[in-house]
């Protein structure tokens, strides 16, 4: 099962951890979508800031909870870049730790795959934040 290139749409979540507080609840689930085939991860840094502000990448192997992270997959690396961590930092508060993550959503490639064989062209797409979902679904349970 070679990696080649990424077919379904690829997503990118930066998220914050306050306090620093990695628990590894995530990285279970996470390995659930990537051995289901529903994703494949194609990049995944933590990010940590001190109490001083200083920001710095982490290793997977430094960090336990990190590490379980580092099982989910062994050819990630390549699609975050310095600047893509720098900005992540950026919003940062300190003494608190953040993850960025990219991953192939490859449960939409034969749909990606079947828009493209008949002609089809995506002219706009994008995530709807939850909170507008849920004032949107709020909206719609006070008219029932």
């Amino acid at each position: 099962k070679g990696s080649g290139m990424a077919t379904g749409p690829v997503e990118y979540l930066i998220l914050g951890f306050p306090g620093n507080q990695f628990n590894g609840d995530i990285a279970p689930e996470l390995g659930k979508l990537v051995d289901s085939g529903t994703i494949r991860i194609l990049d995944l840094v933590f990010i940590t800031k001190d109490a001083d502000g200083n920001a710095a990448a982490i290793d997977f192997e430094d960090h336990h909870d990190v590490a379980l992270f580092a099982a989910l997959d062994g050819e990630v690396g390549g699609f975050i870049s310095d600047e893509d961590i720098a900005y992540a930092a950026e919003g940062l508060e300190p003494n608190s730790s953040a993850a960025l993550l990219i991953w192939e959503d490859l449960w939409a490639a034969p749909f990606v795959d079947a828009l493209r064989d008949s002609g089809a062209v995506v002219i706009e797409g994008s995530r709807i934040p939850h909170d507008l979902i849920e004032a949107a679904e709020a909206d719609l349970a006070s008219e029932g």
